[in-house]
């Protein structure tokens, strides 16, 4: 599958690699591919990143996403699989979406990509080796469109996440309970001393 990331930092870095080995064609977009020339990975512009993608994942900062993917043009992102791993946060450490979720405003704001949000769980070095952990995990996915939900499930399987691990929590309305998790994760973390772990849903018998 051709997959167009759109980032160069932590996490597109950590997931390319992975999505290569498992046999996908990826290309990292940046802003400025000058300065990501060091990259021992393919690396392009994010407008030909999004060209190239069959499924596109947003890497960027969560607060710079909606501007970056409306450079882009609707046209060039129409009937693609978004998956969106972003969370956003102000200077002051707030999540820059309180109210309606970036998953969401990303679907609204371009209404034939088809997004689903998942990942916003776990650091990069987790989502792309689960095997870290100690002991089974959950991985979350929201999003509207069931079989773009899908081709989401399959690429993490390919990381690594079976099926039996992941919790599909419904449309896209549900990315706002994922992205507010980033609070509790930072609790976590801090107690911890790490942001290398996960959470598993657990039901009762």
């Amino acid at each position: 599958m051709r997959i167009g990331i759109l980032g160069t930092g932590n996490v597109a870095r950590a997931l390319a690699p992975r999505l290569i080995t498992a046999g996908h064609d990826v290309r990292l977009g940046s802003r400025d591919p000058g300065a990501r020339s060091g990259l021992a990975l393919p690396t392009t512009t994010v407008q030909d990143a999004a060209a190239h993608g069959e499924v596109l994942v947003n890497a960027t900062p969560g607060t710079e996403s909606i501007a970056l993917l409306a450079g882009l043009g609707e046209d060039s992102l129409s009937g693609k699989v978004l998956i969106d791993i972003a969370v956003g946060f102000t200077p002051e450490g707030v999540l820059s979406h309180l109210g309606e979720s970036l998953g969401e405003e990303i679907q609204r704001t371009f209404p034939k990509v088809r997004v689903v949000k998942t990942f916003t769980t776990v650091d990069a070095a987790v989502m792309v080796d689960p095997d870290l952990l100690s002991g089974p995990s959950t991985q979350f996915l929201s999003g509207d469109d069931p079989d773009a939900k899908q081709i989401a499930s399959a690429l993490l399987a390919d990381l690594g996440w079976p099926e039996e691990s992941q919790l599909d929590l419904g449309g896209i309305s549900a990315a706002a309970g994922q992205e507010h998790y980033a609070y509790l994760f930072l609790g976590i973390a801090g107690a911890l001393g790490t942001h290398r772990f996960s959470v598993r849903v657990v039901p009762v018998k």
